[in-house]
């Protein structure tokens, strides 16, 4: 095959901050995945990584390698085909291979690795992303997403050659991870704070391979629980996988319908494959990630009184930085992406990590984002407090000040020329304000007296992120319209 040739059949793998996606049918097939097979299993059975990978952990030596991968599959179109057609080119490589006998969450693969003290997870999700896509995850043998360096090693030996898998599914062992996963989730929650007063908790699956986790865990500690979209249904129902406020009005329609219920409620949402959260108040009010994740700082230090650093993507609220100085805990800011915080979780002894998207990791768990753990947390927070939810949002705002946030996607071919013109000549005012500060760890932000706006530029994609934190919706609104006037060449600042 010629080098071009060979460029062209392998240019649809690009692996970014969590993984491959891809169009199913169009970049994501079998034999794209068996390209990918191909070459993580050379990567994992390289001499020097052999080498450099030894690890004591547990109190003895071992070498991941020898230990083999671990595979899981969500509830996506083909997901679990998938799934079987790696594994078996994995296990035609003469590397250990084990594959969930069921659709699992992310964290539960996550969980696995560390369990098996495995080479590396391998997770068939497309995660939040609409139903025309799939795509694979790579945890890592410490649990965690795979850095960045470990997927360019990957992605560099890439080879064009389409290799069917020579052994049958019957040769590999299809395992349970469900069951030691949630044995890991119940010795960090608290049956008696959940039934410290009467609680219904509605979950909302969003037809991902979450369901059934969670309710299993409250049917155990007689918690009463819905759960809706908790069904197969390769095409979520029509909506986005994500639990965003507008992809939640299945969740909201409950929790408005139940709203005379004499218990204590709350809504809890995981995304396509379960690593994600959202949030809804007793009802029906949309908590954003910033709130969720000061709600659950504050609840673990002063309720629980654990303690720790805390780490904050760059797009997260200053309520974090200003809860974490409260208490003297020690804060980390890291780029936008969840690998990024995974790093930290695993150089510092870090009590929460999170970031905009609705992820959050917590100690003494895994080094990676867990909608089903932060679920029955966030169950816990509302039966053991002494106001619902919605009056735990209020006396956050209350205490630390009103911050709305709102972020706006554009299509602009030149985005990233408008953020490193930014960055080269910030400007002094923006939007009638004095810009007070310049920040540049991933984009640029511009800091005002109170509040933020930040411009990011996809990598991937010709879109303008804006993310905006301010004191009043009407703050925020004026900061992107001005944004975007900028974006389109409305507004001349140079």
């Amino acid at each position: 095959m010629a080098a071009d040739e060979k460029k062209s059949v392998v240019d649809g793998i690009k692996f970014g901050t969590d993984g491959w996606r891809g169009v199913i049918a169009r970049e994501f097939t079998f034999a794209n995945v068996g390209r990918a097979a191909g070459a993580i299993a050379k990567y994992l059975m390289s001499s020097q990584r052999k080498e450099q990978a030894v690890y004591t952990d547990w109190g003895t030596e071992y070498r991941p390698a020898a230990n083999g991968v671990v595979v899981g599959y969500d509830l996506r179109f083909l997901s679990r085909e998938f799934a079987w057609h790696f594994a078996r080119l994995i296990h035609d490589a003469g590397i250990p291979v084990a594959v969930a006998d069921a659709p699992v969450p992310t964290p539960a693969i996550s969980y696995a690795v560390m369990e098996r003290r495995a080479a590396a997870g391998i997770m068939f999700t497309a995660s939040h992303n609409p139903s025309i896509y799939n795509g694979l995850k790579v945890k890592a043998e410490f649990g965690g997403s795979a850095p960045a360096d470990v997927t360019r090693a990957i992605e560099a030996l890439l080879g064009g050659d389409v290799i069917e898998p020579a052994c049958t599914a019957s040769s590999i062992r299809a395992v349970d991870l469900r069951t030691p996963f949630l044995a890991q989730v119940r010795k960090l929650i608290d049956p008696e704070r959940l039934k410290a007063s009467p609680l219904l908790v509605v979950i909302d699956s969003m037809y991902g391979s979450a369901q059934g986790y969670v309710a299993q865990l409250l049917k155990e500690i007689d918690v009463p629980y819905l759960q809706i979209r908790g069904s197969r249904d390769p095409l979520f129902g029509g909506r986005g996988p994500e639990p965003l406020e507008h992809n939640l009005i299945p969740l909201r329609a409950v929790l408005a319908s139940r709203r005379k219920e004499p218990r204590r409620m709350i809504g809890v949402a995981t995304d396509g494959d379960g690593d994600r959260l959202g949030v809804m108040d007793e009802k029906g009010g949309y908590i954003n990630a910033h709130e969720v994740y000061a709600l659950l700082l504050r609840y673990l230090v002063e309720e629980k009184g654990w303690r720790g650093a805390v780490v904050k993507s760059f797009n997260l609220s200053d309520m974090v930085t200003q809860l974490a100085e409260a208490h003297g805990l020690e804060l980390y800011e890291v780029p936008i992406g969840f690998r990024f915080a995974a790093e930290m979780l695993m150089k510092h002894d870090v009590l929460l990590a999170g970031e905009e998207s609705g992820s959050y990791a917590v100690r003494g768990h895994i080094p990676d984002r867990d909608g089903v753990l932060l679920s029955m947390l966030f169950a816990e927070i509302a039966a053991s407090m002494d106001v619902p939810i919605s009056g735990l949002v209020r006396r956050l705002h209350e205490d630390l000040g009103l911050h709305v946030y709102r972020r706006n996607d554009m299509v602009v071919e030149n985005r990233i020329e408008v953020v490193e013109r930014l960055r080269e000549a910030p400007p002094d005012r923006f939007a009638n304000r004095p810009v007070r500060a310049v920040e540049t760890l991933d984009g640029v932000k511009l800091r005002f007296d109170k509040g933020w706006l930040l411009f990011r530029a996809s990598g991937t994609e010709p879109i303008l992120r804006l993310y905006c934190e301010m004191g009043s919706k009407r703050d925020v609104d004026l900061m992107l319209a001005e944004a975007e006037r900028l974006a389109r060449g409305d507004l001349t600042l140079w």
